[in-house]
C-alpha cells in the first residue's frame, strides 16, 4: 500500500496573524489513502481541528523525537471521494485566540479492480425481512459510531490482525451473480477456520454484532474518529467497552455471514472515510513527512465481504 505522507514547511505559515490565511502549500493522495497532515504551531497553541468535504479532521500534538513543534492529523481519503482538488480548512487555538489556515488537498483517481462473485441467491437479493434487518443493523453501527472518541488511543507502529492470502481486495467494484454492487470497504484475508485475529493497534471495543452480511464482528474505536473493523468471526473473545492493546488476540476467523469461505474482513473509517486498512503499516511515523508541492501535478478474490447489497 503506497501512503502519502505531507509536511506543511514553517516558512509556508510563516507571520500568520488572527484571522484567515491560505497557504499555497498542498497535499496529493489516491481514494482510499491516508494523508499525514503537519501543522506548524507554537507553545501558545492548544487546539487544532480540521474539516474536509463536511468531515471533521483532528489533530494531535507532535511528539516524535526531533520533528518540530506542531500538530498531526491524519486525513482518510474515501475510497469514492470526488478525484480534484479541494480545501482542508484548519483551525487553530492559540490561548483564548483562533486563526485558520486552508490547505488544499489533490485527490488522485485510484485503478480498482473489478471481481465476479458467484453466491448463493439468498446472500445476494434480500427479500424484505432481510432488507428491513439489514436496514436495522446499518442503524445501529450509525449510533454506536456517532460520537468520536476526543483523545488519541492508538499508538505508534500498526499490527495486521492475522497473515494470509488477500482473497478480497480493497475498493475492487464487486459484480455478484452478475448483478454491480458497492465496491469492497476493506481487505479480505484467507486463513485457517479458528485462526486468531489480533487488534491492529489499541483500543476500546465499541460494537461487537451478529450481522445479516458481515457476521460476527468487532468495531474498534482508536479515537479521534478513527475506527476499524473485523467481519465474519467465528468466535469473538471481546465484549463491548473493553480496552485492548495492539496485537491482542479479539477473536477468531470464521465464515459468518455472507462469506464463501474462511476469511477475515479488515476495514478502516477515518473521519468518516474508507480508506485501505493496509495504509496503517505505513504510519509508525519513523521518517520525517514528504514535503508539499506549491503546484498540483498536472489478484481477484473469491471470498465475498461485507458491503451493502
Amino acid at each position: 500500500m503506497f501512503l502519502w505522507a505531507g509536511g506543511i514547511p514553517f516558512s509556508a505559515c510563516a507571520g500568520i496573524q488572527s484571522g484567515s490565511q491560505t497557504s499555497e502549500a498542498h497535499y496529493s493522495g489516491k481514494q482510499g489513502q491516508i494523508i499525514v497532515i503537519k501543522v506548524p504551531t507554537d507553545e501558545a497553541s492548544t487546539h487544532v481541528q480540521g474539516k474536509f468535504l463536511g468531515r471533521a479532521v483532528s489533530f494531535f500534538p507532535e511528539t516524535r523525537p526531533g520533528e518540530p513543534k506542531g500538530f498531526v492529523g491524519l486525513l482518510g481519503i474515501d475510497m469514492q471521494e470526488e478525484p480534484g482538488t479541494h480545501d482542508l480548512a484548519i483551525q487553530i487555538m492559540d490561548g483564548g485566540q483562533g486563526r485558520s489556515l486552508s490547505y488544499r488537498v489533490l485527490v488522485l483517481k485510484e485503478q480498482f479492480r473489478v471481481e465476479h462473485l458467484k453466491l448463493p441467491r439468498d446472500k445476494v437479493d434480500l427479500d424484505e425481512q432481510g432488507l428491513a434487518r439489514w436496514k436495522g443493523e446499518q442503524e445501529q453501527v450509525k449510533a454506536a459510531l456517532a460520537a468520536d472518541s476526543p483523545m488519541k488511543l492508538w499508538q505508534t507502529g500498526f499490527v495486521e490482525p492475522v497473515s494470509g492470502k488477500r482473497t478480497g481486495i480493497f475498493g475492487s467494484v464487486r459484480i455478484m451473480n452478475g448483478q454491480a454492487r458497492n465496491p469492497h470497504n476493506g481487505e479480505d484475508i484467507g486463513a485457517p477456520l479458528g485462526t486468531d485475529v489480533a487488534a491492529t493497534n489499541d483500543g476500546i471495543v465499541r460494537l461487537t454484532v451478529d450481522h445479516i452480511f458481515s457476521g460476527r464482528g468487532i468495531f474498534l474505536d482508536h479515537g479521534l474518529g478513527f475506527y476499524s473493523m473485523y467481519f465474519h468471526l467465528s468466535d469473538v473473545l471481546v465484549k463491548e467497552g473493553d480496552l485492548v492493546r495492539a496485537g491482542q488476540i479479539v477473536g477468531k476467523v470464521g465464515a459468518t455471514g455472507r462469506a464463501t469461505g474462511p476469511h477475515l474482513h479488515w476495514g478502516v473509517k477515518l473521519n468518516g472515510a474508507r480508506v485501505n486498512p493496509y495504509a496503517l503499516l505505513d504510519l509508525p511515523f519513523k521518517s520525517e513527512p514528504q514535503s508539499p508541492t506549491v503546484t498540483p501535478p498536472a489478484e481477484p478474490g473469491s471470498a465475498a465481504g461485507a458491503p451493502a447489497p
